[in-house]
Parts: C-alpha cells; sequence; structure tokens
C-alpha cells in the first residue's frame, strides 16, 4: 500500500495536531469490553487494535466487535516471544499463523504488526518487511499494563502529548486500570484539540 515508506513507526512528523490511540489486547475479554464500551461512549470513531492471535481463539468476539465498530485491525502475532530471539522461519511461522487466525476471525488480514513486547532488531524488520508488514512501535507508552494507577497512566500519556505521537495501551485483562483511565485520556486530548485517526491514517501524513 502506499503508505508504506518505512519498515517501523515511532511516531510521524505532521503539524496537525492529530494522534494515533492504539491497543495490544494479549488476553481476556472483560477489559477488551470495557475499553470498547468507553469508545463508543466517547464517541472514538479511529483507532488501531493490536490482536493477539491466541487471545482471538479463546474469545472470538473482541475480535468481531472491534471490526463491526471500524477500527483498524493489526497483528500481535502468535507467542508472545521475542522475536529477536528466534531465526526467520519462526518469525514466517508465528505471523502466518496470526494471519491466518485473525482472517478467519474478522475477515481482515493484517498489514500492520505490533511485535510482542514490541521487540525487534533489524533483521526482524526486515523479515516482516519481506512479508508485507509494516512494523508499529510507539512514542507514548502508558505503562497501563503495570496497573501504575489512573493518574500516572494518564500523565504518562499527556507529558508525551505531541502532533503525530502513537500511544500505546492495553485492553488485556492484566491491565486492570486502562479503562479507568481512558475516559480521562480521551476528554484532555479533546480539551488540547487532538483528533483521533488510524495508524495508516497517521503514516500517511508524514511528509
Amino acid at each position: 500500500m502506499s503508505y508504506k515508506r518505512k519498515q517501523v513507526y515511532y511516531d510521524v512528523k505532521t503539524e496537525k495536531k492529530i494522534v494515533a490511540l492504539t491497543f495490544d489486547i494479549g488476553n481476556g475479554n472483560q477489559t477488551a469490553k470495557k475499553v470498547l464500551d468507553i469508545l463508543l461512549d466517547k464517541r472514538v470513531d479511529k483507532s488501531t487494535f493490536f490482536l493477539s492471535s491466541p487471545m482471538l481463539e479463546s474469545f472470538p468476539e473482541v475480535g468481531i466487535r472491534v471490526k463491526q465498530m471500524g477500527y483498524e485491525i493489526g497483528s500481535h502475532g502468535y507467542n508472545h516471544y521475542n522475536y529477536s530471539e528466534y531465526d526467520n522461519q519462526w518469525i514466517e511461522e508465528q505471523v502466518t499463523k496470526a494471519e491466518e487466525i485473525i482472517f478467519k476471525v474478522t475477515g481482515v488480514r493484517p498489514d500492520l504488526i505490533r511485535t510482542p513486547n514490541g521487540d525487534f532488531n533489524q533483521r526482524v524488520l526486515d523479515k516482516l518487511s519481506e512479508m508485507g508488514y509494516t512494523t508499529i512501535h510507539w512514542s507514548a507508552d502508558s505503562l497501563d499494563w503495570m496497573n501504575p494507577g489512573v493518574e500516572e497512566i494518564t500523565n504518562r500519556v499527556l507529558s508525551r502529548l505531541r502532533p503525530g505521537v502513537i500511544i500505546l495501551m492495553h485492553a488485556s485483562d492484566t491491565a486492570q486500570q486502562t479503562h479507568e483511565a481512558l475516559p480521562f485520556i480521551i476528554d484532555k486530548l479533546r480539551e488540547k484539540g487532538f483528533e483521533f485517526v488510524t495508524v495508516s491514517e497517521l503514516i500517511n501524513e508524514e511528509k
């Protein structure tokens, strides 16, 4: 696709007040339900979800709802291991297996991937690019998976706010405070004049 100009994105240089709100979902379905309810209630119609395929196998309704709500879907792989510690054949098997599961559940063949633990090196990027994937990292890490408190999650995002950031949050059940912090983050971003876009839309803005 036309927006694939780099192998990996942390953020995008743009003068527009836009951000990409992204969520990794690695386990469970309860936090995901709460997060999706909040996005619906707050009328956030642009977001990107990186879905773990074992989670989809256990809770296909999560992926189905993400698709039905019109959000962008990316891959979070299959096994949650560091790709840089494995050879290219293993990476290809993992990514292909994940892709097939995501397609089976959602009808989407993703071309964006966030590697487990955000781990990669140049070899991994080369391999993923060869497979047609763009790797998406982040520039505003909420650390919500550590459950540090609603205020800390909110402050970490807001303190890193600038046009073109990619915000990392989690909608896994292990992230038990995400749904509590999310409404504050959405409201504060809007108060500051920011709009939400998908990762693909953000990448298209890069000059």
